[in-house]
């Protein structure tokens, strides 16, 4: 299960965008925590020590326990980042307060483990999803989903179904929904699209019949 990182955080009395970017420039990166129940506070939160939390993270998913100067701690999920279009700098930053019983929505990371026996033949793994979307309590909140596909042969697909979800996960999407596929190589599958095609122009085409004479109408 996900473990949680402590954050510290301070009151944020400063709005508009002016007063927010010099925020950025002293060094603080602008947040805001809201939840039900809970009142909406603004906040700011050291913008380097939020990088470095998040590039030991696994990946933007994460509980925080964010200690709010003159506040006390409280348990939090990063809901959303704002990023700086043109550089990716992280601009603003949504914290959603939650406790036990807060269901969330989460992206959570597939690590596909071992090497396939339809790879080791010569094939060629295809991973469409790289990360898939959960809900769970906090306290089922997973780092990453692990599988080992080391049983796939050629033309096997894995699906949602076939991962091994922790117990209080559940995923959004449909079971059917494949996650990786075990494919042949591209020269393979032009050799045998080639010999297709010859095999196609072997064919000889159906002789058309002569035509017999027409009998005279009359002698």
């Amino acid at each position: 299960m996900a473990k949680k990182t402590t954050l510290q955080a301070a009151p944020r009395l400063r709005s508009g965008s002016g007063k927010l970017k010099q925020m950025r420039r002293e060094g603080w990166l602008p947040s805001v925590v809201y939840g039900r129940g809970v009142e909406n506070e603004n906040l700011k939160v050291d913008a380097k020590t939020f990088s470095e939390l998040l590039a030991h993270s696994s990946s933007d998913s994460i509980l925080i326990n964010l200690d709010v100067e003159g506040e006390g701690v409280r348990s939090v999920f990063l809901k959303t980042i704002q990023h700086d279009p043109l550089t990716g700098i992280a601009l603003h930053v949504d914290f959603l307060a939650v406790n036990d019983k807060t269901e969330i929505t989460a992206n959570i990371p597939v690590n596909l483990l071992g090497v396939s026996i339809g790879v080791k033949a010569g094939g060629i793994l295809e991973q469409y999803a790289h990360t898939i979307e959960i809900t769970c309590f906090p306290k089922d909140l997973p780092d990453m989903i692990e599988k080992d596909i080391s049983h796939l042969d050629d033309g096997d697909s894995l699906h949602i179904r076939d991962l091994d979800l922790p117990e209080g996960v559940t995923p959004t999407h449909s079971e059917d929904v494949v996650v990786a596929h075990i494919g042949k190589p591209a020269a393979l599958v032009s050799e045998e699209s080639s010999g297709t095609e010859e095999e196609e122009a072997e064919v000889p085409a159906t002789e058309q019949k002569d035509e017999e004479p027409a009998e005279d109408a009359a002698e």
